[in-house]
């Protein structure tokens, strides 16, 4: 061998030779700063940057499907029926999207982007922990205020804050709460002795949207226009505190959970097409995915959290693995985005519903 000329294994083995990529292959490519600061054109940049930015990007495009299907893009199929048969009635008929969302998020400023969303019709079903409702309600009896990471808990607790992150929650807040809502539970079962009433958590919260009649609230919005937000965990948290207290004051509550099971599979058994958005992890997450099962699963889906899947936790899984249970449909295009919800989502909403919403404003 001559000390002029490498080795021929390690030639084969640097300079393995390529074979093309298809077409359609993205070339990865970020914002030029020298085009100046267009905020609109550094999103859509993401897109092509790579990494969880590309994730962030895909996830605007899934989205974006969602709100853009219509009934009238597919072919009528033969057993359809009557009233979707007519093009006008079938491009009525949207995708059914389900939105997912944990309490720490309705602590969060990201409050006011999912009530926006409910205030104006442009999600179909809400699903929520207990602290999802009832931190929506707090906020509009009580402000919580920003804190540090780093406060400690002993010393908080002498002090009655409350610590949920970065964020602060005085307890008198929670101290309010149970003003509040005890009237309400009262109200909820005189209705259930004197006129049979039937409490499922879905009609709890609704009695509570149209109770704290508030603007800022999610639940007064899903109460005015009629969008279902079902709780499966309803008593982990401080609601469940108030329905024990209100058990030893007046005893005889009941609230059914099998009513609203049956309710949340319909939803999506008898939708067209389901989208969902799935922000954080744990019940929320794979109750929706859960109800799509029984549709043998959604046609659209978008995660974003911050759990990975190497325990074994639902809140970890991919879409893949929801795609083995039949949760998601195997034709689907899912994204899951690791990120915190509250840095990306606002901006993911920015480039869908706030746009197909003035783009729906300006045809009108």
């Amino acid at each position: 061998m001559s000390n002029h000329t490498a080795p021929s294994g390690a030639v084969q083995a640097v300079l393995v030779q390529s074979e093309p990529l298809p077409e359609n292959v993205r070339e990865v490519r970020g914002y030029d700063f020298n085009d100046g600061v267009d905020y609109a054109a550094l999103i859509q940049s993401l897109s092509t940057t790579g990494f969880q930015a590309t994730s962030f990007g895909d996830a605007i495009t899934e989205i974006n499907r969602m709100l853009g299907w219509k009934l009238s893009d597919e072919p009528i199929a033969p057993d359809e029926q009557p009233e979707f048969v007519e093009p006008d009635a079938r491009a009525k008929v949207r995708a059914k999207i389900f939105l997912g969302y944990t309490s720490n998020l309705v602590s969060s400023g990201l409050r006011e982007t999912i009530r926006y969303l409910v205030q104006h019709k442009m999600v179909d079903v809400l699903v929520a922990t207990a602290g999802g409702v009832e931190e929506d309600i707090i906020k509009c009896l009580a402000p919580t205020y920003l804190g540090s990471f780093g406060l400690a808990g002993a010393e908080l607790r002498k002090k009655g804050l409350n610590r949920i992150g970065n964020l602060l929650v005085p307890n008198n807040n929670y101290c309010l709460f149970e003003d509040w809502v005890m009237p309400v539970l009262d109200e909820m079962l005189t209705e259930q002795r004197e006129q049979s009433k039937i409490w499922t958590p879905s009609k709890m919260i609704r009695r509570l949207g149209k109770a704290i009649n508030n603007p800022d609230s999610i639940c007064y919005w899903a109460y005015k226009n009629d969008i279902p937000i079902y709780c499966p965990a309803l008593t982990d948290g401080s609601l469940g505190d108030m329905i024990y207290f209100h058990s030893y004051k007046s005893p005889g509550l009941i609230i059914d959970i099998a009513g609203d099971i049956r309710a949340v599979n319909s939803e999506a058994v008898f939708a067209k097409k389901t989208g969902i958005i799935i922000l954080g992890g744990g019940v929320v997450k794979h109750h929706i995915c859960n109800a799509n099962l029984m549709r043998n699963g959604a046609d659209f889906a978008v995660y974003i959290n911050t759990a990975q899947e190497f325990d074994g936790s639902d809140a970890g899984a991919r879409p893949d693995e929801a795609i083995s249970w039949g949760k998601i449909k195997m034709t689907a295009e899912p994204v899951k985005v690791y990120a915190d919800a509250t840095l990306v989502f606002p901006l993911i909403v920015a480039e869908t519903f706030a746009k197909h919403k003035k783009n729906v404003n300006d045809e009108e």
